[in-house]
């Protein structure tokens, strides 16, 4: 029999030599001779608890009753015991003695005790939790006796551990043992190792040893009056010294008092059977308790429920204790978005709980949840991480971004739903500085390259914004072919005035990146057709940017003068990653309905006569565009040209220079230097600007200073209305 329990006890370990756990420092409690360690495996570090009982030799009767617990620990399993992981017995020298000890190996716990002071609760929070680990206990206590007709026979405060998730689990197996009511030796002990329990623990019968009515009484009759002195201990704050003790009933809470003499009843069939304190109990009746409940059932509830339970479940949780949210609450909510249980609403509510973690918790805890679930095709959860980009983008590393995010957030660019399309465009201003050169030059920009024409006025007007923001993060060469073309060919011509404007912007925070013959030929003649554009804020900014560009020219004819080399690089203010004050969001929001056609004529050098109507806006009527981005009133005196069709293939911004055209192709999705606009006669008021900036540009003859003097003195004389 003895060989039978060693080689259960032993596991798959040969021995301490090859104990596959590294024993770390005791906890100040454990239960009977038992020592409680910290403990790691040696394979990957993982936390873990280690027991520990020695005797001096094989047969000493606390070794024996180890020995049961070790096999009633190994073959129980429920979500409220104590996980076991792995076990060994193995010979360890003290000194010149040779002690005998058994080793058991469990997931990482606390002793309950050091853990109430860990946590420190106090008032309702405390008797929250209490409950809560209470209820897990009784259902513990439960599945032995109703379900196993098994008797723990010893269950304390010591008995009781609690989890990394602030669990409470029930363990100390040593005196467990069969309910053997149909014993035909009535006398005979039915717990063989009752001994090791504290008389203080014991009911009058079992200190009786008075085995005939403890087999005539309910398989709970033990284990009730147990969790009775676990209740006392708990709100007493220490251990129980004697029986007479529980008569003392002043730290009950009144809600569990009724209960709790029940479970003390001095007669064993009256006790009440901890099933009952499970669904009867007022004191589980908490805001924790059915929290944690609907949660760890969500995927029976239906979405009406779903979406109830977490719109409320933020204010909730601002009511419970920070650390059990943390560590019970918050994995559990993680969990459920994981595996689709949990609605979108939910996100929320892991993003403002994940708000209370430290940086480096936050990373670990949240962000891989967050990662998998860029991969969802539940379009409610998709348009919830981008409306939240900007609480956990920054926190996403950069190999993350580029190679597990970003290519599912890119199907959103090509989505059916204006609303998706738009915070799609609007997540590339957090997730862009993450993006590597081939991504931004080879995938990125051909999106926003379909997004600058598109049907909606407000997403047109956010692209030219968001190009204008990302541009630091772009090549040189790509630069040079994207912007220019981007700014003036389309954005400058756009139907919608605030796309115009947000051109204007664009190009103005963005001159440092142009050389000044671009400004002088492509830039500049541009703009200056703008400064009587119909909308007022268009004109406003076509002036400053305006006054911008030709101080750069100033500024690039002085160096000349001065023989400054330098003076061909630009000269303008650089765009600063994030910088809002130059160049925010036009739009917060898709307002504008209808066709572009009905968002206000635009007055450009190159405008065209014909127009490519767009479809009709399907956006929501809820959100609100600012007043300073209001459609201007169509007008008769310049024509109309709406944003090429995003299916033509020539409407990009032509092959980026990025060494990516064969792995993308030849579809000419980037932006070119064809203007995509066809020509048609132009209004008289626009002729001689037209053809003054189609003829080729000639260099003259440098006259002398006198000469310019004089000529210059004419003009400002006589007031001419042009240069001579």
């Amino acid at each position: 029999m003895f060989k039978f329990l060693k080689d259960v006890v032993a596991g798959s370990g040969s021995g301490l030599k090859d104990f596959p756990y590294t024993i770390g420092e005791p906890h100040a409690s454990a239960w009977g001779s038992w020592t409680h360690h910290r403990g790691a495996s040696k394979d990957d570090g993982s936390p873990v608890s280690i027991f520990s009982l020695s005797g001096s030799n094989p047969q000493d009767r606390h070794m024996v009753a180890g020995r049961n617990g070790v096999k009633r620990l190994r073959t129980v399993r429920h979500p409220n015991i104590l996980s076991f992981l792995h076990s060994t017995e193995a010979e360890v020298p003290d000194g010149p003695a040779i002690k005998h000890t058994i080793y058991i190996v469990t997931e990482p716990v606390t002793p309950l005790s050091e853990k109430i002071k860990e946590l420190n609760l106090g008032g309702t929070q405390r008797d929250e939790y209490f409950a809560w680990g209470l209820h897990q206990i009784s259902k513990a206590v439960s599945f032995l006796n109703n379900d196993c007709k098994l008797v723990h026979g010893n269950v304390c405060l010591a008995s009781v551990v609690v989890t990394q998730t602030l669990d409470w689990k029930l363990h100390a197996f040593d005196v467990l043992s069969e309910f053997d009511a149909n014993n035909e030796i009535a006398g005979s002990p039915m717990l063989q190792f009752e001994w090791l329990v504290g008389a203080q623990y014991k009911p009058l019968e079992l200190t009786k040893s008075d085995w005939a009515s403890i087999r005539k009484s309910p398989p709970w009759a033990i284990d009730s009056w147990g969790l009775g002195c676990l209740i006392h201990e708990l709100f007493s704050g220490g251990k129980l010294s004697r029986t007479e003790d529980l008569r003392n009933i002043a730290s009950i809470p009144k809600s569990l008092l009724p209960d709790y003499q029940k479970l003390l009843s001095s007669t064993p069939s009256r006790r009440m059977n901890p099933s009952k304190l499970i669904d009867n109990s007022e004191f589980f009746q908490n805001k924790l308790v059915e929290t944690i409940q609907f949660m760890e059932v969500l995927n029976l509830k239906d979405s009406v429920e779903k979406d109830s339970f977490f719109r409320k479940l933020p204010n909730i949780a601002e009511q419970l204790p920070r650390e059990i949210v943390l560590k019970k609450l918050l994995p559990v909510l993680a969990s459920a978005l994981e595996f689709g249980s949990a609605a979108a609403p939910a996100l929320t509510v892991l993003l403002k709980m994940g708000s209370w973690l430290p940086a480096d918790q936050f990373s670990t805890k949240v962000l891989p949840t967050i990662v998998k679930l860029f991969a969802s095709n539940d379009r409610a959860i998709r348009v919830s991480l981008l409306q939240h980009i900007d609480q956990f983008g920054e926190s996403l590393a950069s190999q993350t971004v580029d190679e597990q995010v970003f290519p599912h957030v890119a199907t959103g660019f090509s989505d059916t739903s204006s609303l998706l399309r738009e915070l799609t465009l609007k997540s590339m201003l957090v997730l862009a500085p993450k993006l590597s050169q081939r991504t931004i030059s080879g995938s990125l920009l051909k999106y926003l390259s379909k997004l600058q024409v598109d049907e909606e006025p407000a997403i047109r007007t956010n692209t030219t914004i968001l190009l204008g923001n990302i541009s630091t993060y772009m090549n040189d060469g790509t630069r040079k072919r994207v912007l220019i073309n981007a700014f003036t060919v389309r954005a400058l011509r756009d139907t919608f005035p605030p796309a115009r404007a947000a051109g204007i912007m664009a190009l103005s925070v963005t001159s440092s990146y142009y050389e000044m013959t671009e400004i002088a030929t492509r830039i500049l003649p541009n703009i200056v057709v703008l400064t009587f554009d119909p909308d007022s804020d268009v004109r406003t900014k076509a002036f400053q940017a305006t006054d911008q560009f030709l101080q750069i020219a100033k500024q690039h004819h002085e160096k000349l003068n001065t023989g400054d080399n330098r003076a061909a690089e630009g000269t303008g203010v650089q765009l600063k990653p994030g910088n809002a004050s130059l160049l925010g969001w036009a739009m917060s929001s898709i307002t504008q309905k209808g066709k572009p056609s009905d968002h206000g004529p635009v007055s450009t050098a190159n405008a065209s006569n014909s127009q490519v109507s767009a479809p009709p806006s399907t956006t929501s009527a809820t959100h609100s565009a600012p007043a300073a981005y209001a459609p201007a009133a169509a007008s008769n005196s310049f024509d109309q040209t709406a944003p090429a069709s995003a299916s033509s293939s020539m409407d990009g911004w032509g092959e980026l220079e990025n060494g990516n055209q064969e792995e993308n192709g030849s579809d000419n999705e980037g932006w070119d230097d064809v203007d995509p606009f066809e020509e048609k006669s132009p209004p008289s008021l626009l002729s001689n600007i037209q053809a003054a900036q189609k003829r080729p540009v000639v260099q003259p003859k440098q006259p002398s200073k006198f000469y310019i003097s004089v000529v210059v003195h004419l003009y400002l004389k006589e007031g001419h209305m042009h240069l001579c």
